[in-house]
C-alpha cells in the first residue's frame, strides 16, 4: 500500500488549501520544508493539559502538515521524513514533551513505516508560550526521493 493510500485508510482528506500569509510547505531541491503548523487545541501541558491531550494535538498539528506538504508536492508518495521539530506550550515542571510530540511521530510512523522512509530525526521542546496559546507546534522536512 502506498503512502498516500495509508494515510487516506487512517481517514485523512487532503484537498487543495487558498494560499495564506505564509507559504506552509515550500520545495527547496530535492527537498519540502513546513512552516510551525500549530494545534486548534490551546493550554499549557503541565497546567491546563495532561499529556495524553498533548499527544492528540501534536497529532493534529500532523495531519495538518501532511495536507500542506499533499498541496506542495501532490501526494504523499515518494517521500522520505526527514526531521521534526516539536514545540510544547509547557509549565517549567513539566518535562514529558517527547511523550506529546510522539502524538506526530506515531502518526508518521503509520503512514511512511517506522523502518523505512518514516523513521526520522526529531526534537522535542518546551516553551513557555505559543502563537495563539496554542499547545503544540510541529514543523518537519522532508526528502523528496
Amino acid at each position: 500500500m502506498s503512502n498516500q493510500a495509508r494515510a487516506e485508510a487512517l481517514g485523512l482528506t487532503f484537498a487543495t488549501q487558498a494560499p495564506g500569509y505564509l507559504n506552509l510547505c515550500i520545495r527547496s531541491g530535492n527537498q519540502l520544508l513546513t512552516s510551525g503548523h500549530v494545534s486548534d487545541m490551546k493550554g499549557k501541558l503541565g497546567a491546563d493539559l495532561t499529556t495524553e491531550q498533548g499527544y492528540e494535538a501534536a497529532k493534529q498539528c500532523a495531519i495538518k502538515l501532511l495536507r500542506s506538504v499533499w498541496q506542495t508536492h501532490g501526494s504523499l508518495d515518494g517521500l522520505r521524513v526527514i526531521k521534526v521539530l516539536g514545540c510544547v506550550n509547557s509549565t517549567l515542571e513539566y518535562s514529558d514533551q517527547h511523550l506529546v510530540i510522539n502524538g506526530c511521530s506515531d502518526l508518521l510512523h503509520q503512514i511512511f513505516g517506522k523502518d523505512g522512509d518514516g523513521f526520522h530525526a526529531r526534537s522535542a521542546l518546551g516553551f513557555a508560550q505559543l502563537p495563539t496559546g496554542a499547545a503544540v507546534e510541529v514543523e518537519a522536512i522532508f526528502e523528496i526521493l
